[in-house]
């Protein structure tokens, strides 16, 4: 089965580099895929984290649609919790009017940061909690609608994803007839029974049948060895994020040097082994087996890398090696 192909993109930022770099990267890799066929980019919402520069997420979907002039863009995804839903309409409701029939709006139900950044976002201790999620996309959907009074929302609902990294939002999904997106990439040992759920839960809605995608983590390179040493300062990235020191992606220099403790190189190890990495050969393997697998209509690719030329490299054999699915 032919799936679609497509970007996450995090802006990320590098050690040694500034925010206005990452975010110029941001729409040069874009304009790039756009040229090799990829369906949709999506900007992921964090906020507090100095190796994320994505965080006005909207602000940076308009610049990435201004910057192009197909392909589909969207969030992956804006963080609910963190916003009032009016707000989050009249911002894809005004993408939506710039960019007709470009823009989709991805929606999580975490706050994509710390607790104390999301009370700052939100300025109310009782909206941090994720229970009433339902409810807010539910409210969401309703100033699209025809009849509402919030302007440029009305009239202008771009297609509204759930994205998540566990069970709840696939039942969501299903029940509510929306397409769902996975975080294969932080969450592979739940992504098969997640979107088994999701199947399972489809009841007709926005949508007639299920559709879903996967989030994965993608380096490639000319061989496996170069791949797995692009594909470690992002590792190591991780880990620190893990251990609440977030910051810059390391260089590899830093990286080779960093004095890993045994218990690191395990979670190092963990953290690479759910990703797919290697040569063109060995990626394609990968990739194949776990479509299969999961049975998705779609994969988003998400490659972070030290190098911004070998950042788009890594896309390039990607759309080498499925050259029938970006042909489709």
């Amino acid at each position: 089965m032919t799936v679609r192909f497509s970007v996450l993109d995090l802006a990320p930022v590098v050690s040694g580099s500034t925010s206005g770099q990452a975010l110029r990267n941001t729409l040069d890799l874009a304009r790039h895929a756009e040229r090799l066929g990829y369906h949709r980019y999506w900007l992921a919402e964090h906020h507090a984290m100095p190796g994320i520069a994505s965080s006005a997420t909207a602000v940076l979907i308009g610049q990435v649609a201004a910057a192009t002039t197909a392909m589909r863009v969207g969030s992956g995804g804006i963080m609910l919790p963190n916003h009032a839903p009016m707000v989050v309409a009249e911002q894809f409701g005004t993408l939506e009017a710039l960019y007709p029939g470009r823009i989709d709006l991805g929606l999580g139900r975490a706050p994509g940061t710390d607790q104390a950044t999301a009370l700052a976002l939100r300025r109310s201790p009782d909206a941090l909690s994720v229970d009433d999620f339902p409810e807010q996309v539910i409210e969401l959907r309703e100033y699209f609608g025809a009849e509402s009074k919030v302007t440029p929302a009305a009239g202008n609902e771009p297609p509204i994803w759930l994205l998540g990294s566990s069970g709840y939002s696939a039942r969501l999904a299903g029940l509510l007839g929306m397409p769902f997106a996975f975080a294969h990439h932080f969450s592979a040992e739940n992504t098969v029974p997640a979107l088994t759920l999701y199947r399972d839960s489809f009841r007709p809605g926005a949508l007639q049948e299920p559709y879903s995608m996967i989030g994965v983590s993608v380096t490639a390179a000319d061989t496996d060895e170069r791949a797995r040493e692009l594909a470690a300062p992002q590792a190591l990235g991780f880990l620190r994020l893990r251990q609440g020191r977030p910051g810059p992606l390391p260089t590899p220099e830093e990286t080779a040097a960093h004095p890993y403790t045994p218990l690191e190189r395990q979670m190092i190890d963990a953290r690479l082994a759910d990703q797919v990495m290697g040569s063109p050969e060995t990626v394609r393997a990968q990739l194949d087996a776990l479509i299969e697998r999961s049975g998705v209509d779609e994969v988003m690719v998400v490659t972070q890398v030290f190098d911004h030329a070998d950042r788009l490299r890594s896309y390039d054999i990607v759309a080498d090696l499925y050259k029938e699915s970006f042909a489709a």
